[in-house]
């Protein structure tokens, strides 16, 4: 696996999405050494959190499948400075309401789509990291990393592999 660049301000973050309930050992080990893990949701099951939290630091948002009381304390949205960028996370990117250059966002992160994706529009990087969970169609498996270089946003999809036996997977 392709080593990802460090931030100058020497934090790199691991992004993920749409585990939907399967954490891959392949994710967990992705996200090894990462400074802190930001999950943009349909997570799935809430241990999975406490999984990823013995990583790094997780921030998460509530996806559209997740339900029940655990769900309920997870904002919609959420707002945070990381790797001095200040970053916007909602779920599904076409629900966003809000201009990103009026809010001043360096990066606005989504899933849902399942569609790993990188973009820069005026001056806001877009990074969807796709989906670390349940293959859907024929999209590929994968997470995401994001830094600041430069005093700039950097993000870079990193694909997982898929053609796993379901016993090797880690479903809870």
């Amino acid at each position: 696996m392709e080593p990802f660049r460090q931030s100058s301000s020497g934090e790199r973050i691991g992004v993920i999405s749409d585990t939907h309930g399967l954490l891959r050992p392949e994710a967990l080990e992705a996200l090894e050494g990462v400074d802190r893990i930001l999950h943009a949701g349909d997570i799935g099951n809430p241990d999975h959190l406490d999984v990823l939290a013995r990583i790094a630091p997780v921030m998460a948002i509530r996806g559209n499948v997740d339900r029940g009381p655990w769900a309920d304390a997870l904002p919609e949205t959420l707002n945070l400075t990381a790797a001095g960028l200040r970053i916007h996370m909602i779920h599904d990117r076409k629900v966003l309401r809000s201009d990103p250059s009026d809010e001043v966002w360096d990066v606005v992160i989504s899933g849902h789509s399942h569609k790993p994706g990188i973009e820069e529009t005026g001056g806001t990087l877009w990074l969807n990291p796709g989906a670390a969970g349940p293959r859907r169609f024929r999209l590929p498996i994968t997470l995401a990393f994001l830094w600041e270089e430069a005093g700039r946003p950097r993000a870079m999809i990193q694909p997982l592999p898929a053609d796993m036996s379901r016993t090797q997977l880690q479903r809870s």
